[in-house]
Parts: C-alpha cells; structure tokens; sequence
C-alpha cells in the first residue's frame, strides 16, 4: 500500500515545498479513550504554540487553491485553537491528534481496511463524491473544482489537503489497520517531522504492543 500512495503533479506544482510522512499501523487493538490518551492530550495542549511558522504556512497553501483560511481552517490550525479543550476521541485518535498538537503538523488518521485502491493526493475535477453526516443522515458532497484533496477509487477521502475526513475511512474503536497522513511544508524541518513520526508510531506501539509500523516519505528536499 505504501509504494502506491501517490502526490499528484499538480499538488507538486502548487506547493513544490509539500512532503508527507506516510505511515501504516497493521495490527492495531484501538479503543475508548483513557487515562493515558487523555493524558497524551493533556501533555501535548502544554507544548502547542498557535504562532508557529508552519501554520501560516498551511493557510497560505489553502489561499493558493481557492479556500479560505479563516472559514475553513487547516487541520491543525484548528486543534490548536482548541488543544485546551480537545476531546477524547478514542485511543488512536488521542494519540495522533497529540502529535499533531505538539509538533503543529497535519496529521490525518484513516482506517486502512477502508480504502478502495491507493490514496492520492490530487486536485479535484469537482464531482467526486465525498460523504457526509448532515442533520443527522448520511450525505453526499462535492469539492469545488481545483480544490486539493486526498481520495481513492471510490471517491474524495479528506478535502480542502486536511481540513475535514470522510465518514467512510473514518478511524473508529474498531479499526485494526490505521493509515497516517503526516503532511508538512516549508519551513518546517525534514527532521522534526521524521521525530513526529516517530512519536506517534511508539504511542501506537504503547496502545498495541504488536501493532506493525511501516513508514514513507514523499516529497522533501
């Protein structure tokens, strides 16, 4: 699955800049959230800092394909505007969104067994299908032409790069096999993403103990 995951060129044209840490957990024995992940929660809301450099960064890269920062907010632009008051999501979910929080990084977390075909990255022609919950019954939307999203065969799996994840791939307690989206620009160090990594597959490893981690790198230079 690794080798297959693809950065379109067009992407690679908007922000010749982007990498993306992927990784795999295989093997996974997820959760409710508990002490501990509440815990991981708690610890990174210590660490986050609203002000750094990688944010902006992220809403420049949204201003480039046509969204709005300010109304729809990058993933991570998002957490830590709240990392004082995350909830707890369930123990998979803990850890990656205290990652993210502690290395202001986008960090997206899927259910692998989910995926029909690879994830891509692209830009979107606009009427692949993206499913939602509205009003409490499932949905299905579009992205706007040009937008960049993460998608697979079936259809758009997180759009506007990291803003908002689908129902469909969504990881849940139940999930046995995680995908994790680890996505950087510049100025953001090659190196701390590769400790942000890191971080995250041993809380992984803390959750279950022979969960299987494969990792690759995308893009950097």
């Amino acid at each position: 699955m690794l080798e297959r995951i693809e950065v379109d060129e067009a992407v690679r044209e908007l922000r010749p800049d982007f990498a993306v840490l992927v990784m795999t957990a295989e093997g996974l024995v997820n959760g409710p959230g508990d002490a501990e992940s509440q815990g991981w929660l708690a610890e990174a809301a210590g660490k986050a800092d609203a002000a750094d450099p990688h944010v902006e960064a992220w809403r420049d890269a949204y201003r480039a394909f046509g969204s709005k920062p300010q109304r729809t907010r990058p993933s991570v632009d998002a957490l830590l505007r709240r990392a004082d008051a995350l909830p707890s999501i369930n123990k998979v979910v803990d850890a990656y969104n205290a990652v993210s929080v502690e290395y202001a990084l986008p960090i997206g977390g899927e259910d692998l067994d989910a995926y029909q075909g690879p994830a891509r990255l692209v830009r979107a022609t606009g009427d692949e299908p993206f499913d939602v919950v509205a009003g409490g019954e499932p949905a299905v939307e579009h992205p706007a032409a040009g937008e960049v999203v993460w998608r697979d065969d079936a259809g758009v799996t997180c759009r506007r790069w990291n803003w908002r994840q689908c129902v469909r791939t969504r990881l849940t307690e139940h999930t046995k096999n995680g995908l994790f989206l680890l996505e950087r620009l510049e100025p953001y160090p090659l190196d701390r993403l590769a400790e942000a990594g890191d971080r995250l597959a041993a809380m992984l490893r803390q959750i279950a103990p022979d969960a299987r981690v494969a990792s690759r790198l995308i893009g950097g230079r």
